[in-house]
Parts: structure tokens; sequence; C-alpha cells
């Protein structure tokens, strides 16, 4: 964790160099042996909250919870409160607050893509069915929405309701770009930014919120969430075409089945060779992986996964850059940590 030295911003260019290790699945852990204790408060907060005499609710809600996800979301607002110095509990509840609204999130993803794996096990869809899986992302939103009363702060209310907002447009931008290959990338980046990167925006003013501090900082650690978030969804992109089943727990060629123009395949549309490109758009246009073994050469032809890739470090920079404010310490150096995380995964 102490890689670097607390007392200047760290040389962002220096820690996520462009052939970087990746990092599996191992790595994780131990890098949140720091918020140990939060972590196990989160997981108790998550635990109450989920009560509800609804049988059918419970059960699809902790199937989704407890399916192995990173909860990245609320360690970013656990870690942004510590490097403030806050010491109090309600960064665990909003920390639960943000991994409901992104479990809600999830749950009415995975009926309108028609997933049916997720993290290596059945979708709650596939396991529950469509209705179930809508109606407890419901439940779980209006359950986050009563949590976040409870801290009692107006201005955690305008964060929270603007984000849950914000991806909801995303969502619909989404399912407008679906099937389209003249989607530009400027467009593509936008529905990140709604879509995924504005729940990580949201974690990261909570902390400087909970934590008391001015809107500066709060907008600093908005936008070291925004290039998190960002990052991550732009690796899950070069995922889609360079993981494996076992590792990544989803399909690989997902998003290609579904239509999707992600970064890799509209890179290809732009610089690959004329026969490539028009494979690519009559595949995103018509969604389905039959010519899946062509575009993925086309992919690797192009270099497209590497300049994915190097956008995903270049956000990652920028979510570093935007901590100079924060007092050295050893959550300052997790969050840098967090960020190169985000970029080195190959999961």
């Amino acid at each position: 964790m102490n890689r670097w030295s607390c007392a200047s911003p760290p040389n962002s260019a220096l820690l996520i160099p462009p052939r970087a290790a990746s990092v599996d699945k191992m790595s994780l852990p131990a890098f949140l042996q720091l918020l140990g204790e939060d972590m196990a408060a989160l997981d108790n907060v998550i635990r109450a909250r989920l009560h509800t005499e609804v049988a059918l609710v419970r059960q699809v809600a902790e199937y989704i919870i407890h399916s192995g996800g990173k909860r990245l979301r609320p360690v970013v607002v656990l870690l942004t409160a510590r490097a403030l110095g806050y010491e109090g509990s309600h960064h665990h509840e909003l920390a639960a607050v943000v991994e409901f609204i992104h479990t809600a999130t999830l749950l009415h993803d995975d009926v309108v893509d028609e997933s049916q794996l997720r993290r290596g096990q059945d979708t709650a869809n596939a396991r529950f069915g469509n209705a179930a899986s809508v109606l407890v992302g419901d439940f779980l939103y209006s359950r986050a929405f009563q949590m976040m009363v409870t801290v009692q702060n107006m201005r955690v209310m305008e964060v929270l309701a603007d984000a849950t907002n914000t991806i909801a447009e995303g969502e619909v931008l989404q399912l407008m770009n679906c099937h389209d290959p003249d989607v530009t990338e400027e467009a593509y980046m936008r529905v990140i930014r709604y879509k995924t990167a504005r729940l990580f925006d949201a974690a990261g003013r909570l902390g400087a919120i909970v934590a008391g501090r001015d809107r500066a900082m709060e907008d600093a650690l908005g936008a070291y969430g925004m290039h998190l978030g960002t990052a991550f969804q732009l690796i899950d992109d070069v995922l889609d075409y360079s993981g494996d089943k076992e590792t990544t727990g989803k399909n690989v060629g997902d998003d290609l089945a579904e239509g999707k123009p992600t970064l890799p395949l509209l890179y290809v549309l732009r610089n690959g060779t004329p026969a490539q490109a028009e494979r690519v758009r009559q595949a995103i246009a018509s969604g389905g992986t039959e010519d899946f073994p062509a575009i993925l050469e086309a992919i690797r032809d192009t270099g497209a996964l590497d300049y994915t890739r190097q956008q995903a470090r270049r956000e990652a920079q920028m979510a570093i850059e935007a901590l100079a404010g924060l007092p050295p310490g050893v959550y300052r150096d997790a969050l840098v940590e967090l960020s190169i995380f985000a970029v080195n995964r190959n999961y």
C-alpha cells in the first residue's frame, strides 16, 4: 500500500504504464484488508436492510447481493470518507445505499438485455423470472431511498437522486444505441458516463459530504469517481473480447450478441479494412455471434483492444490526478491502488 510517497500527488504517468501486469482475482481481497472493519460493518448493514417479510423479495435480493460482486462503488464511499478523516458510521449506510442502487440497475439490465449469466452464475431473471427481477429491483431502489433519509443530509439526497435519474437516462441511451453501427465514440462515451460512471461519481461525492467538506472537495472526489468508473467500464469492454467465461463470469461476446457498439467495435469501424468494417456493421445491426471469430480477428488486427486500454489508462490517470487535494495517508494511497486495479484487472 505504501509503494508511493504520500507527501505529494503521485506521478500518474508512472503508475499506469502501457504494459502493466494484469491483476487477477487474488489481488482484490489483499487490497481490501485496509477496510476490513468497514467492509464487515457494510455487510451487516446490507443484511439488516435486506430484511422483509416478503420471502421472494428477500430471496432474490440476497441472491444478487451475495453473488460475488467486487463492491467497488461502496469501497469508493468508504475510502474517500476515511481519507478525509471521517470517524462516524454514516458512511456504512451510504455505501450500502450505493450498492443497493447498483444492484437494482443490474437486475433491470439483465432483464432488458435478456442476459443469462453474470459473475459466473445464472442471472436473477434466469433463476427467478423477469417479473420477480424487475419488482425486486424496484424494492432495492425504494429501500435505498429509505436508507439515505436516515442520514438527514439534503445534499446526500440531491446527489443520489440526480445520480439515479442520470443512470436511467444512460440506460435509455444505451437502448437507443443498440444495433446502430453509426454511433460515434463521443455518443458511446456519454453512455458510459451516464450509465456506469455516474454512480462512481456519486460515491466519491458522498465521502466528501459525510466528512463535512466543501463543494470543491466534493467536486474533486466526484471527478475521481467519474474517471474511475469510465476506466472500469472501458476495461469491461476489453474483457468482452479478450477474457474467458471462467475468469470474467460472463460469456465472451455478449455485447456483440446484444448488438452493443462498444469502443473496440467502433475502433474497427474507423480503422479496419472496408471488409472488416462491413462485417462489424452487419454484426452490430443484426446482433448474434455467428461471425464472432472473424470479428475477433479484426479487433486484434486493428489494435482495437490496445486503443481501448489506452483510453482506460488515460481515465485512470485523471482519476489519480483528482486526488491531489486529499491529505496524505494510506487511504489516499488505496484510492490510487483502486485506480490501478480498475485498468489492470482481468475480471
